[in-house]
């Protein structure tokens, strides 16, 4: 009974612990000065990430293609084809967005 009670014990201290330190966690930080404002000015947010991410990811998908069995019937030629096609198409829409 006492041994479990100290268990009991020692796993609420545990458990009481973590909810302080993520509530400690959660608080916003203070705000800052304004001559620290102003030294340290934020970098604009990238324009179109997704664009960006979808011309990552189909690099990765064309280097896939690249280096997969060649044993398709001319199905994964058609996909490097299409991989290529989308890739253009993305970097055109960064470029038009450019003008």
């Amino acid at each position: 009974m006492k041994r479990t009670f100290i268990a009991f014990a020692a796993v609420l201290a545990i458990l009481g612990s973590l909810v302080i330190i993520g509530a400690l966690k959660a608080q916003p930080s203070p705000a800052p000065t304004p001559a620290a404002a102003m030294a340290a000015p934020t970098p604009a947010p990238e324009p179109h990430p997704e664009i960006r991410a979808a011309i990552h990811h189909l690099e990765e998908a064309k280097k896939n293609l690249e280096a997969g069995a060649h044993d398709f019937g001319g199905h994964r030629v058609k996909a490097l084809e299409a991989t290529n096609h989308a890739l253009e198409e993305c970097r055109a829409a960064l470029e038009f967005d450019r003008h």
